[in-house]
């Protein structure tokens, strides 16, 4: 998915210095962005008061939402480099297609993983006819250095492991959980899965002492460490647990995110990640160019356009504003 905010301002992110080394409860409130002609997301990284956790650093909350009478999501072509995107969906679908020739059409709880390395450029939309309603989650992960120029390439699993307790499955979407591995590519030591809670549950998740981690609330009203999450709404969670309380009086359906923190400093801008503003640069030539990026064959429409850089250099930084 892409960033289309016109007036896109660049995302200094990435870093050790701000990472809590405890536990914390710090919840996180949702920006309004739209999204193409019918879409709104609420965006909970980056965020004003924290930018990553762990390699994570873009989540998108959308839905559910009523597309019956609607387009639904239409985003068109638009470029990437330097990071992956997560496609997650709890209701509808979504095409997606890429300039490495990639076509495939993601359902719920299927895991459309791509990976841009050096440069790719997709499209992403609601097929026609499509289902009543839309809801997910679009998240990105930053690479490091020493793989953020790899080849492009896209991954779908249709299936993926879960580890379950009473009254709690976990849906592992990329990394490790409870001795449970993801088939998703991973470049950093990371972690995400779709928790589902069934009304009365009370468990306790295992997490990893050395990662911080962060939930974001998809449905229903659960207790995450004793705090209430709404739909639509993160708590950070910092680093040092060694499990994860969870409570939930109805059913509800939540997203664990966590990783080793993100050591490098970053420049996020539009839809690239860097590490100078020379780099952002070059991109956004060559994206307005049409060179590098690639073509998105049989999306029907123009590709996006790169909003103008900041006139304020763009400089690497922390991981909080």
């Amino acid at each position: 998915m892409s960033n289309l905010d016109r007036e896109a301002v660049p995302s200094p992110c990435g870093g050790r210095g701000f990472v809590v080394a405890e536990p914390v409860r710090e919840l996180l409130s949702p920006r309004q962005v739209r999204l193409g002609e019918s879409t709104e997301v609420r965006r909970l990284l980056p965020n004003l008061g924290r930018r990553m956790v762990g390699a994570w650093c873009f989540v998108d909350h959308y839905g559910p939402d009523d597309i019956a009478d609607e387009p639904g999501m239409q985003v068109p072509p638009h470029p990437h480099m330097g990071l992956q995107t997560v496609s997650w969906l709890h209701e509808g679908e979504v095409l997606h297609r890429d300039s490495t020739g990639s076509l495939q059409t993601i359902r719920p709880r299927q895991l459309g993983l791509m990976t841009s390395g050096r440069a790719i450029s997709h499209s992403e939309e609601s097929p026609r006819p499509h289902a009543r309603h839309l809801h997910g989650a679009q998240l990105w992960v930053a690479l490091p250095d020493a793989h953020r120029h790899t080849d492009p390439h896209f991954e779908f699993h249709a299936e993926l492991p879960r580890v379950t307790a009473p009254g709690l499955t976990a849906t592992l979407l990329l990394g490790n959980l409870d001795g449970t591995t993801s088939p998703g590519t991973t470049y950093t030591p990371l972690v995400g899965a779709d928790l589902t809670l069934a009304a009365g549950t009370d468990a306790r998740l295992p997490l990893e002492r050395d990662f911080e981690y962060a939930v974001l609330s998809m449905t229903g009203e659960a207790h995450v460490d004793g705090v209430p999450l709404v739909p639509g709404s993160m708590l950070y969670l910092g680093c040092g647990r060694d499990e994860l309380p969870l409570r939930a009086d109805s059913d509800a359906a939540l997203m664990l995110l966590g990783g080793e923190p993100f050591e490098e400093e970053l420049i996020m801008f539009w839809n690239w990640i860097g590490r100078s503003q020379e780099e952002i640069a070059q991109a956004r030539r060559d994206w307005t160019e049409g060179t590098r990026f690639g073509e998105v064959e049989g999306y029907d429409g123009a590709p996006l356009p790169a909003p103008a850089l900041p006139t304020v250099p763009l400089k690497p930084r922390g991981r909080v504003r």
